[in-house]
């Protein structure tokens, strides 16, 4: 193994032989061995000379010379520049006591962003990772105020430097798994009422109101939008703020009454319960908007809102076994009431109510409509009386009425809702109810917020700062890429 000392200060190198790499090595009671510096035809490791490719020849030979021998001394170590070993396979680096991450030589390598190795406008690979040696090892490594730099062996006259921010590494450690951030989702229940997310009209239709919007929507898993003009061109506008309006078998941007005129019970004066929507297809729309326009000669219609990240923390746990069959547990669903459509997942049974990350262990998505729901046919003979029980205890959790928010809705405000985590239902009601709404792909929602927090939060840079690039360009370190 070798240490690498992570210093600024020069080291006085000797002229080696022509084409030879060296490699002295150093050994002192009571320290980590050993100190590597290398030297191509008589150069000095600089950080400018490692900041561009070098010439080497293919026939290099490495030779351990002893540094008692040649006089050198270990560099001093910049107390903030973390410190680094490398073995055959790994580069180990230690950010502070007890702290450290290893990047294997191969990882490393891959990840290069240099502009020979990653397109610094389309954000794309272009080096072949299958020509990759698996094998590979670095020539050098040295650290700096910038990052950990790497020479590689490259052609048979050239190496290839790569420079790996600080930042970067600390948040795509492997190895140790990172420590995931605690997520700042706000679960809530019936007492949300008295502080409900909203926002306003006017506010939207500025970046930094429709920024803060959806991170309501982020935070809370729904944002109201008051003083919108009850049209359905307005609304319409108010949605495609956010993305494109996503098409389905009810349309694109949709308008109905209880009229019966698409197969669903939406369209009755029916209750609904608690539920989220498309659980009948392989992709669920991530937002939905809804937009009272009118409640005519009539009433009822209340809307219901259960945070479903709320209630499966509950019975997670106050339940367990029963939460553990309801996240592993796959429910078939269907649309079938429009003759010339019916929708199943596919597959059809793969899809549980509670999804969790499978690394960070977090609920990414709820997906529930027992009315919906087809036939329970997978289930093991020994898991059908337990299955019935979870789902009942699901329901209990969700009718509870510290469970529950309830509010009527009046033209002029805007409901958005995350369609993969709150639940949404109505009482039933009599008159003439018009709502308008649409839904938007939970892709295109994460996008557009991913951009604003870019924007308004200058986030997921990994720290490196926008110095020699223009204001709209992306650092090619984004934690997103």
């Amino acid at each position: 193994m070798f240490r690498v000392g992570f210093a600024r200060s020069r080291i006085p190198l000797w002229r080696w032989p022509h084409s030879t790499v060296k490699y002295f090595s150093r050994s002192a009671p009571g320290r980590p061995s050993s100190l590597m510096i290398s030297s191509i035809l008589g150069s000095h490791w600089t950080h400018s000379s490692l900041t561009r490719s070098r010439s080497i020849s293919s026939a290099a030979t490495r030779e351990v010379v002893s540094s008692e021998q040649l006089g050198v001394t270990e560099p001093r170590v910049h107390s903030d520049i973390p410190i680094a070993n490398a073995d055959e396979h790994k580069v180990s680096i230690l950010w502070g006591p007890q702290r450290w991450s290893r990047f294997h030589h191969i990882w490393l390598r891959d990840h290069c962003r240099c502009p020979d190795c990653f397109h610094p406008i389309t954000k794309q690979r272009l080096l072949n990772t299958f020509e990759i040696p698996a094998d590979i090892k670095p020539i050098h490594v040295q650290g700096s105020t910038d990052g950990l730099e790497v020479v590689w062996p490259g052609t048979s006259t050239e190496s290839h430097s790569s420079v790996y921010p600080w930042t970067w590494l600390q948040a795509n450690t492997y190895d140790p798994a990172l420590q995931t951030t605690p997520s700042q989702k706000v679960l809530w229940g019936s007492k949300i009422e008295k502080s409900p997310p909203s926002v306003t009209y006017t506010e939207v239709m500025d970046d930094k109101g429709l920024h803060k919007w959806l991170t309501n929507v982020e935070t809370f898993g729904f944002c109201f939008v008051s003083g919108v003009p009850a049209t359905p061109e307005a609304t319409e506008e108010l949605c495609e703020r956010i993305g494109f309006i996503r098409e389905t078998q009810y349309g694109k941007f949709w308008e109905f009454t209880a009229d019966l005129s698409k197969g669903d019970t939406a369209y009755t004066t029916m209750a609904l319960g608690a539920h989220t929507d498309n659980t009948y297809f392989t992709d669920p729309c991530g937002l939905q908007l809804f937009h009272l326009l009118s409640h005519t000669e009539g009433s009822g219609g209340a809307t219901l809102l259960v945070d479903g990240l709320y209630v499966a923390a509950l019975m997670k746990e106050l339940h367990p076994k029963f939460h553990d069959i309801l996240s592993r547990v796959p429910i078939p669903a269907h649309a079938a009431g429009e003759p010339s459509a019916l929708y199943t997942p596919s597959p059809p049974a793969m899809y549980p109510p509670l999804r969790y990350h499978p690394s960070t262990k977090e609920l990414v998505q709820v997906r529930w409509n027992n009315d919906d729901r087809s036939v329970m046919s997978h289930l093991p003979p020994h898991e059908v009386e337990d299955w019935y029980q979870a789902i009942k205890i699901w329901n209990e959790l969700l009718t509870k009425p510290d469970s529950e928010y309830w509010i009527q809705l009046s033209p002029g405000t805007v409901l958005t809702i995350d369609n993969h985590r709150v639940l949404h239902g109505r009482s039933a009601f009599d008159g003439k109810r018009r709502v308008c709404g649409a839904y938007i792909g939970i892709d295109e929602y994460r996008s557009k917020l991913a951009v604003l927090k870019e924007k308004f939060e200058g986030a997921n840079d990994n720290g490196q700062n926008k110095a020699g690039r223009s204001e709209d360009s992306r650092s090619i370190w984004n934690s997103n890429l």
